[in-house]
């Protein structure tokens, strides 16, 4: 059971738009307990309907339907009034340790709600339950005066999807949530092209370290060439004295029989 409650706070600890609920607030002397009546819900997600509602204070445990819970809240703590007619304010926002409830009412008692994980910007919900009762109320405005408990849910779940459609994919409604989403999406590049510089400048050390390793080689290579040249000017020098006294030689041994010759003639 704890690993359950733990991966159900997990799951509901983020951006999502999750359920969209419409109340009716009624006075002092109506007869409902709770102090509203449920007119339409949404479950987004399919989570609370599935599952039989979410572990916390918030919804009561899972005994109680999501819808019944956030009904709770909003009677225990209902919306200010708004003076202007035909536009829905007095927003408030609960949260739980998991997730939070973004209501609000317009000046006849028609209730908006949204269930969110806790990272959905209120200021985003705000902006779809005014775009949502715009709608509702131009639709369903007669109706939601007298209609039953859960009465409305099929007429207005077109609506309700298609708003909650438009709605869970921030970076569609939201400036600062594409911006965000854009400042991610260059912090991933920018980490995985620190990356590649890493990698790059670790093979260009090794490279650095095999051209230091060629270059001593080079070095040796050049001074034992040197010294190889040195050796073979020597071995020349020596070959060129020793031929040029062997040709020294030859012309004595030629020559000299000759001179002596011609001297010996002369004296006769």
């Amino acid at each position: 059971n704890n690993n359950t409650n733990t991966n159900n706070n997990n799951n509901m600890s983020d951006n999502r738009l999750r359920c969209a609920l419409a109340y009716r607030l009624e006075d002092k002397k109506s007869s409902s307990a709770e102090g509203v009546t449920l007119l339409a819900k949404y479950d987004h997600l399919s989570e609370y309907e599935t599952h039989g509602g979410a572990e916390g204070g918030l919804y009561g445990g899972r005994d109680k339907s999501y819808s019944d819970a956030v009904g709770m809240v909003v009677s225990n703590d209902p919306p200010s009034a708004t003076s202007q007619a035909g536009a829905i304010g007095g927003f408030k926002v609960v949260h739980s340790e998991v997730h939070q409830v973004i209501y609000g009412a317009d000046s006849e008692g028609l209730c908006l709600a949204v269930i969110t994980g806790l990272k959905y910007p209120s200021r985003v919900a705000i902006q779809m339950l005014t775009e949502w009762y715009g709608k509702f109320k131009e639709q369903f405005g007669l109706q939601a005066k007298s209609a039953t408990n859960n009465s409305l849910t099929k007429k207005a779940k077109s609506m309700m999807t298609s708003m909650c459609k438009k709605y869970d994919d921030l970076s569609k409604v939201d400036k600062a949530s594409a911006l965000i989403g854009k400042v991610d999406e260059v912090k991933v590049t920018m980490q995985d092209n620190i990356a590649n510089m890493l990698v790059n400048m670790e093979q260009a050390e090794g490279l650095a370290e095999k051209s230091d390793a060629l270059n001593e080689q080079a070095s040796v290579f050049k001074k034992k060439s040197a010294d190889l040249k040195k050796q073979m000017k020597c071995k020349n020098l020596k070959m060129t004295i020793i031929i040029a006294l062997i040709i020294i030689g030859v012309l004595i041994v030629i020559f000299v029989p000759i001179i002596l010759r011609f001297k010996r003639s002369n004296e006769n």
